[in-house]
């Protein structure tokens, strides 16, 4: 079952899909604001179905392609995240104590993934993914402590989620062309 050319597509393809969707719902959501709201906000109301469909979808491509990668150090924190993902969409921040482990699971295993991700590829850019993975973890850690460096709590949510995006969209590509 082994396939790391259609893992890394689903990875950078699922990512991408979330990212142009979150941006979407932030423009629809009535006075939405980046570094006063957190992404989870987009979670309900006007943009619920935009939002929620789109993190299960990431979290399900996510989890195919840690399978797919059959990879002993990376594989089960991409399904771990990825379940941690689609419990976000699952779980709307409504429900409270659901959503909250569920975002800490996508937030902790997305973070902790960029460091084997860089002894999977060749590409010169993969040393950036461990900066981009401890960027993403100090920031959860700065959220989680209600330190938000004057970014407010939805610019530091950003902190933690962006380096997510990058390293993970530049790992899903790299493969995809290293193994093709």
């Amino acid at each position: 079952m082994r396939n790391p050319v259609l893992g890394g597509l689903l990875l950078a393809l699922g990512v991408m899909q979330f990212w142009i969707l979150m941006l979407i719902a932030e423009e629809l959501y009535p006075g939405y604001n980046l570094n006063n709201n957190y992404i989870s906000d987009l979670g309900v109301g006007k943009t619920a179905l935009i939002f929620n469909s789109s993190i299960i979808l990431l979290g399900i491509m996510v989890i195919a392609s840690g399978i797919l990668m059959s990879r002993r150090s990376f594989t089960p924190l991409l399904v771990v995240g990825g379940l941690g993902m689609m419990g976000v969409g699952l779980f709307p921040e409504t429900t409270g104590t659901p959503h909250l482990v569920s975002a800490l699971i996508a937030f902790l295993f997305s973070g902790l993934a960029s460091f084997p991700a860089f002894r999977l590829t060749k590409t010169p850019v993969r040393y950036s993914y461990p900066v981009l993975g401890l960027i993403s973890l100090a920031s959860l850690f700065l959220f989680i402590s209600h330190n938000y460096l004057g970014l407010g709590p939805g610019g530091m949510e950003r902190m933690i989620v962006l380096p997510d995006i990058i390293w993970s969209i530049s790992f899903g590509s790299s493969v995809v062309k290293n193994e093709a």
